[in-house]
C-alpha cells in the first residue's frame, strides 16, 4: 500500500470511530497531511501501526463534578481529561474550563499537545482535560467548590511522575490553587502535580508570560529568517486574556505597535497602539469587558461582534480560540499585506485558511510550534519543583527563548529535509512527530 492511501485509510477509520468529533478530525487531518512523506521514508513506522497507535489515547476520562452553588443548589458539570500519549514522558497539557468544553475538543487539543510538546525537547507527553463549567459570573467560593469537587476525581489519575496538568481557558492562577490545594488535602503529598502554580507555592517565573513571549520569539526567529523583524511593524491581536495580554508586551518591547485586542463580545481598535496598562487593569484585576477602554482611551473605537481581520497590518497574532480565521479573513489579511501570521491559540486558523496564507508566501507559525513557550515554561517548573529549586525570571526567559529559537529550527530543517522548504506547518508536525513515532517504536507495541 502506498504511503498515501495508508494514511487516508488511517484517516477515514479515525472518522468512523470518532463520529461527530469534528474538532479532532481537523487536528487529525492536518497533521496527517504533513506525513505522507514520512511513511514513504520510514516504512518501519507503517509496519509498527504508529499512526494508528498515535491517534488513539491511551486513556479517556469522562466523570461527573457534582458542586453548590452559593443558592445552596446543586450543579452537575462533566469533567474531562484525555490522556493521549506518553511515550517521551508524563501526560503534560492544560485544563480548560469553558461551556464548549466537550470530548472532541478535548481530544483535538490533546492530540496537538504531544507534538506541541515533543517540539520543546523536554520530556513529556501529550495530555489535555477540562469542564463545560464556566467561571464567569461566578464567586470564588462557587469557583473554588467546583474546583474541589473537579479535583476529588481527576486526582485518581494524576501525579507528578504521571500526568501533570496546567491552566487554559478559564484557569488561571486562582483555579490551579484552589486545585492544587484540594489535591494535597486528598494525597498527603506536597508535589509537582500541576503548573501554573503561585510562585509562593511552587510555581516558575516567567509561566504567566510565557505563552505569549514565546509565541512573539517564534515569529521573530520567522522574521530574522527573511532578513526582517518586529521594528516599527503594525500588528493586529485578537484575544484579551492571558496569553494575548503578553504577546502585546513582547511585541512593544521589540518595537512594534499592537494596534487590537478583542474578548468574546467584541473588539478594541487603538490608532496609537493598545495601553497595556489599561488592558492588565480592565482583564486581570477588574475582571471586567473590554468596553471599558473607551473610558480610559476615548480616541479608540469599540466593536461589537466582529472580528479584527478586516484590519490592515504586518503580522496578525490570533490568540483567542480555535478556527477564528476563516478562509475570507485569511484572504482579507493576504489583500491588506500581511507578511506573518503566528498562532498563539491552538488551532485559530481553518484548514482552509492556512492554506490561503501558504499559497501568498506569508511566514505562517503554527500553534504547536508558535504557541509551545507555555508548556516549555510548564516542563521548566516541573523541572524546578523536582530541585527544590527556583531560576531567576532572567534564567527562564533565556531558556524559553532558546527552547522557541530551537522549536523554529527544527522546523526548518524537518520542512527542508522531507522537500516543503519555509513550510513551518510541514516542518513542525514532521518534527513533532519523529521523536515520538522513535520512541513508540523503541517501547514495542504498547
Amino acid at each position: 500500500m502506498q504511503a498515501k492511501q495508508y494514511v487516508e485509510k488511517v484517516y477515514e477509520d479515525l472518522l468512523k470511530r470518532n463520529e461527530g468529533q469534528v474538532e479532532f478530525h481537523q487536528a487529525a487531518k492536518e497533521v496527517f497531511n504533513s506525513l505522507i512523506s514520512v511513511f514513504e521514508k520510514h516504512p518501519e513506522y507503517v509496519e509498527n501501526g504508529i499512526l494508528e497507535r498515535i491517534v488513539e489515547p491511551e486513556r479517556q476520562l469522562m466523570f461527573r463534578v457534582p458542586w453548590t452553588d452559593d443558592k445552596g443548589n446543586v450543579q452537575v458539570n462533566r469533567g474531562f481529561r484525555v490522556q493521549f500519549n506518553s511515550a517521551i514522558g508524563p501526560y503534560k497539557g492544560g485544563l480548560r474550563f469553558h461551556p464548549s468544553v466537550n470530548l472532541s475538543i478535548i481530544k483535538f487539543l490533546g492530540f496537538e499537545q504531544i507534538f506541541k510538546n515533543s517540539l520543546t525537547g523536554l520530556p513529556i507527553g501529550g495530555g489535555k482535560g477540562g469542564s463545560d463549567f464556566d467561571p464567569k459570573g461566578k464567586s470564588d467560593r462557587e469557583i473554588m467548590r467546583f474546583c474541589q469537587s473537579f479535583m476529588t476525581e481527576l486526582s485518581k489519575y494524576i501525579g507528578q511522575d504521571m500526568d501533570v496538568p496546567a491552566g487554559d481557558i478559564g484557569v488561571g492562577g486562582r483555579e490551579i490553587g484552589y486545585m492544587y490545594g484540594q489535591y494535597k488535602r486528598l494525597k498527603t503529598s506536597y508535589e509537582g502535580v500541576l503548573t501554573g502554580k503561585g510562585l509562593t507555592y511552587g510555581g516558575s517565573l516567567v509561566r504567566t508570560e510565557a505563552t505569549g513571549y514565546g509565541l512573539v520569539y517564534f515569529v521573530d526567529e520567522m522574521l530574522k529568517g527573511k532578513g526582517k523583524n518586529f521594528e516599527g511593524k503594525t500588528v493586529v491581536v485578537s484575544g484579551a486574556g492571558n496569553v494575548a495580554i503578553y504577546a502585546i508586551e513582547k511585541v512593544h518591547q521589540l518595537g512594534g505597535k499592537v494596534i487590537t485586542c478583542s474578548d468574546s463580545n467584541g473588539y478594541i481598535y487603538d490608532e496609537n497602539g493598545i495601553n497595556l496598562d489599561t488592558l492588565k487593569k480592565i482583564k486581570e484585576v477588574e475582571r471586567k469587558r473590554l468596553t471599558e477602554y473607551v473610558k480610559y482611551h476615548p480616541q479608540a473605537k469599540y466593536t461589537e461582534g466582529k472580528g479584527v481581520w478586516s484590519i490592515p497590518c504586518d503580522i496578525a497574532l490570533p490568540c483567542a480560540t480555535q478556527n477564528e480565521i476563516n478562509e475570507e479573513d485569511a484572504k482579507t489579511l493576504v489583500k491588506n499585506g500581511v507578511i506573518a501570521v503566528g498562532e498563539g491559540a491552538n488551532m485559530p486558523s481553518t484548514l482552509e485558511a492556512i492554506d490561503v496564507f501558504l499559497n501568498n508566501k506569508v511566514l505562517f507559525g503554527p500553534a504547536k510550534a508558535a504557541n509551545a513557550g507555555g508548556v516549555a515554561v510548564s516542563a521548566l517548573e516541573m523541572s524546578q519543583n523536582s530541585m527544590r529549586y527556583s531560576w531567576t525570571f532572567e534564567e527562564v526567559d533565556a531558556k524559553l527563548k532558546n527552547i522557541m529559537k530551537n522549536i523554529y529550527e527544527n522546523s526548518v530543517k524537518a520542512a527542508k529535509k522531507y522537500g516543503f522548504e519555509d513550510n513551518y506547518v510541514v516542518g513542525a508536525n514532521i518534527a513533532g512527530f519523529i521523536k515520538v513515532a522513535e520512541a513508540m517504536m523503541a517501547q514495542g507495541i504498547v
